[in-house]
């Protein structure tokens, strides 16, 4: 088993951003955390809405920049798909009950850095950079634990 991974997947444009997600949640467990940093515009919720429809989410899958989080109950599992940009301090997710989540679903987390020392350190870290020409993106993913073997099983291709 692996400690820890690294690996870089350029996306020259959005479908090569939801092939990358579908590919992740195909790998992608009931306890599973996956922290989705990246600026505004940079491609979070195209990865999420990618990722939830890959799990069998059918129909519209909206932002929850106000709702600050929504819940899927898939056949695959439970998704939580939170955005934590409005968030004030830490402690303010404890209310969204994110640990239930953490342990009964798969949790996506946009803006993770929001919440601090309560982000599980077992969590797939996928950063999202632009990059040129203007729509192309640079995802790193960074892993530990578990996923660390998963994600060297996501094809070069991706």
């Amino acid at each position: 088993m692996t400690d820890s991974a690294a690996r870089t997947v350029q996306a020259e444009d959005e479908s090569r951003t939801r092939a990358l997600a579908a590919a992740i949640a195909g790998l992608a467990e009931a306890g599973d955390v996956i922290a989705l940093k990246g600026e505004l515009g940079s491609g979070k919720t195209v990865f999420a809405r990618a990722f939830i429809a890959a799990l069998g989410g059918l129909g519209e899958v909206p932002s929850p920049t106000f709702t600050l989080v929504q819940i899927y109950d898939l056949a695959a599992a439970r998704v939580f798909h939170f955005d934590l940009y409005r968030l004030e301090k830490p402690e303010d997710a404890l209310e969204l009950d994110i640990d239930d989540a953490f342990a009964d679903g798969i949790s996506l987390i946009e803006w993770p850095e929001k919440l601090g020392a309560y982000l599980p350190p077992r969590a797939l870290l996928v950063s999202f950079g632009f990059d040129v020409p203007e729509f192309a993106r640079r995802i790193e993913l960074e892993a530990s634990g578990a996923w660390a073997d998963r994600i060297e099983r996501i094809e070069a291709g991706v």
